[in-house]
């Protein structure tokens, strides 16, 4: 009896080793960030970006200072893209850079397809808000547009610890898409 027992154990154990990862998988698919990246081909081979200034900021009069700009995640924003742009060997300067850094971060609701409600006549929209990440670059005498990339990452409702790790994700899958 005590070997039926070990025998149906071992292939529960063997199922649950196939069948977990799996499913860990199939998650980690469902979670990823989808970029969406442009590139001016004409321009990019030319310039070479080994220093960068920022193309501004949220701060001052600017009018998304007070509808959808946390200054606490610009900061956020601006540490994760330096330290990717640091690492790939892109320095910051205070004078002459070879390239400008914009970014944003954003929402908007958006209206999706309908479905069907209930068990009557009509259809309701699907409703959702759509959290927007972006960063461009551009050759900074010209300031021609280089590079764009954008990843929906929603920051509705987080803050701290759970911002600054959605901002360092979303930022981690743009810098994928670098062309430099």
């Amino acid at each position: 009896m005590r070997s039926l027992e070990v025998t149906l154990m071992v292939k529960h154990l063997i199922r649950a080793c196939i069948i977990v990862p799996g499913i860990a998988a199939l998650l980690a698919s469902c979670t990823s960030l989808h970029v969406r990246s442009d590139v001016n081909h004409a321009l990019i081979g030319t310039v070479h970006c080994r220093t960068f200034a920022w193309a501004g900021s949220f701060h001052g009069n600017s009018p998304l200072r007070n509808t959808i700009a946390n200054p606490l995640n610009e900061k956020r924003l601006r540490t994760a893209i330096a330290a990717h742009l640091g690492s790939g060997g892109v320095q910051p300067t205070a004078a002459d850079a070879d390239c400008l850094v914009g970014y944003g971060i954003g929402s908007n609701t958006v209206v999706g397809d309908v479905y069907p409600y209930g068990w009557g006549w009509g259809w309701d929209p699907y409703v959702y808000r759509e959290g927007i990440i972006a960063v461009d670059l551009y050759e900074a005498k010209s300031r021609q547009p280089l590079w764009h990339a954008s990843v929906e990452q929603s920051l509705y409702g987080v803050t701290g610890a759970e911002a600054e790790k959605r901002i360092d994700a979303a930022v981690a899958a743009l810098f994928t898409k670098y062309p430099g």
